[in-house]
């Protein structure tokens, strides 16, 4: 069919004005772009509605998602929605629908809509959740062939991704913790970082190491991803020569020069060359999507043969992907042995070279034990938010706002500035800084007042699942918790459900993202924030119990900074005595 030809299928439907506007083409491959500006396309005219709609379709524009001709938004096939029918059908569900109805969405697909009340979200999720004993990769691929499920991963099917800033501030915050554990000065300044996966979650890792001064040699399998990297402006240069690659990283390196330096070619083999050519990095990680094998490119195969033998035989592309992994996380393991300093990057690699037979696999740390943790301790995490209505001016003027109200916090106002010269947005313009409890709920307020006084527009908060109280996973978020509760798995449920009885916009409970289906839990929530007194009350209440169960969540862990916090704050908790 032509072009007029879909388009004329379509009138009459509630969709077909954003289409007449150009945000969704159906006859397009790439059929969805951002909204932008003042109008509303919601029936019941509210921006609790329009605000949801807003992040759906950002989630989706090709700037943000990895490949949104096939819905998926990042984290190798983590996806926006099941389906284009069932994206449409959520569209014009939330086109539709009044604001005291909440709209039902299990993995991807939109099955109800009940009257409930102004104050409960708009919309609520569950992505990929199976019962635990049939909770694997193998299970999960069956049913989602037969149509039955979704990956959401973390922030995709809850329609929270601002793209790889998403990502960079915290890496930028792993990048420095580790300078100043390991080395003297304190920053990468003059150090090499060999790292790999340029995907829409790796790719802040280039531009992680160069804000913290140090040369950053970033191995990736597809050359499209490299290329999408230099055009977000998140990678300098780069060769698929490892000899070029090299003699670029170790020139800079000893001129003290930061600089970002992308190498085509497979980790597993580069990680080896390497090694064999008696270059040690002072810092190895990887950030691969190893998380789920049939993502992972085997050694061997170009990423077109990998995409061939995906389809053709899954079994045999998971043994060699698995293969790869090993020798993968081997080299790892023999450049810390030699010297560098090593950690997971949350990806799972580890626990998928254990698989493949490495019983040395863990003989390094994952980035939240080593780095993090202190900072989820307090509720310290990734707070997101964005202009609904696409106006970087928006941001600036929170920018600095952030500035002044956090003055006394020298990492976050460094973190801002850098940003600001930068960081490149994409999509919805956005920001995300780190802030801990009590923080977020002051500084949702200060945004809700400057809309209402007209300074900024409506705007959309949210955060990374991987946060301080929302996730349970032994290999990332939760390994090594001080009293063992790595695996518990109560505390995103309850997340979830405090969010949703605080009245955030939208609420969404997802399994497997990260690390893989069968090896985490975790929640996330979006919140419109629109000037109103409504909209100041639910930011006060959501952005105070959502890090507040993260608090708790360390406090009843053991974690004496958490103990502190929770008698500070006059949190009540009934088994911690103040």
């Amino acid at each position: 069919m032509s072009g007029r030809e879909v388009l004329e299928a379509y009138r009459g439907r509630p969709i077909y004005s954003l289409i007449e506007k150009g945000y969704y083409r159906p006859w397009d491959p790439l059929r969805v772009s951002h909204i932008r500006g003042w109008d509303i396309h919601v029936k019941s005219g509210s921006w609790q509605v329009e605000g949801v709609l807003r992040m759906l379709f950002h989630v989706l524009d090709p700037e943000v998602a990895k490949d949104p001709a096939n819905l998926i938004v990042y984290g190798g096939t983590g996806r926006a929605a099941r389906g284009w029918e069932a994206f449409e059908a959520i569209v014009e569900t939330l086109m539709e629908m009044s604001e005291d109805e909440t709209l039902v969405v299990q993995s991807g697909k939109p099955v109800a809509v009940f009257k409930t009340r102004r104050e409960a979200p708009r919309v609520v999720i569950s992505n990929a959740v199976l019962v635990p004993k049939w909770a694997d990769w193998e299970v999960f691929w069956d049913l989602e062939r037969k149509g039955l499920t979704m990956f959401g991963q973390m922030t995709a099917g809850c329609w929270s991704y601002i793209g790889t800033q998403g990502i960079l501030q915290g890496t930028y915050e792993t990048f420095a913790f580790a300078a100043e554990q390991h080395f003297p000065e304190g920053s990468l300044e003059g150090r090499l970082v060999l790292t790999a996966g340029l995907g829409e979650m790796g790719g802040a890792q280039p531009l992680a190491v160069k804000m913290n001064g140090g040369v950053a040699l970033v191995v990736e399998v597809d050359r499209r991803m490299i290329e999408r990297r230099i055009r977000h402006g998140y990678l300098d240069t780069w060769t698929d020569s490892l000899d070029k690659a090299l003699d670029m990283a170790l020139t800079a390196k000893e001129r003290r020069e930061p600089i970002s330096i992308g190498l085509l070619g497979n980790a597993a083999e580069v990680y080896n060359e390497i090694l064999r050519q008696g270059v040690i990095p002072d810092v190895v990680t990887d950030q691969t999507p190893a998380h789920d094998p049939l993502s992972y490119v085997p050694l061997g195969l170009s990423v077109e043969e990998a995409e061939k033998l995906r389809v053709e035989d899954p079994e045999r592309y998971k043994r060699m992907a698995l293969e790869s992994m090993r020798e993968h996380v081997k080299a790892m393991v023999e450049f810390k042995r030699r010297g560098s300093v090593v950690f997971e990057y949350g990806n799972n690699i580890r626990k998928m070279a254990y698989e493949a037979g490495y019983r040395d696999a863990f003989e390094f740390p994952g980035f939240v034990q080593a780095y993090i943790r202190p900072m989820f301790e307090e509720g310290r995490g990734p707070f997101r938010y964005s202009s609904l209505t696409g106006n970087p001016k928006d941001i600036y003027r929170l920018d600095d706002e952030i500035i002044a109200t956090f003055k006394d916090n020298r990492r976050l106002v460094r973190w801002v500035e850098k940003a600001r010269q930068h960081v490149k947005f994409q999509g919805l313009p956005a920001r995300v800084v780190w802030l801990g409890y009590g923080e977020r709920a002051r500084f949702g307020k200060i945004m809700n007042s400057l809309i209402r006084l007209g300074e900024i527009g409506p705007m959309w908060i949210g955060r990374d699942h991987l946060d301080s109280g929302s996730v349970a996973s032994p290999y990332r978020e939760t390994e090594g918790m001080l009293d063992g509760s790595d695996a518990i798995g109560d505390w995103p449920v309850l997340n979830a459900l405090l969010n949703a009885s605080a009245g955030a916009t939208w609420v969404c409970f997802h399994h497997g993202g990260g690390v893989g289906i069968g090896y985490s839990l975790h929640a996330g929530f979006g919140l419109v924030l629109d000037g109103t007194k409504e909209s100041e009350e639910r930011a006060e209440r959501v952005l105070t119990v959502d890090p507040g169960l993260g608090v708790v969540r360390h406090a009843d862990a053991g974690y004496e900074k958490s103990k502190n916090i929770v008698c500070e704050k006059g949190i009540k908790t009934p088994m911690i005595k103040c």
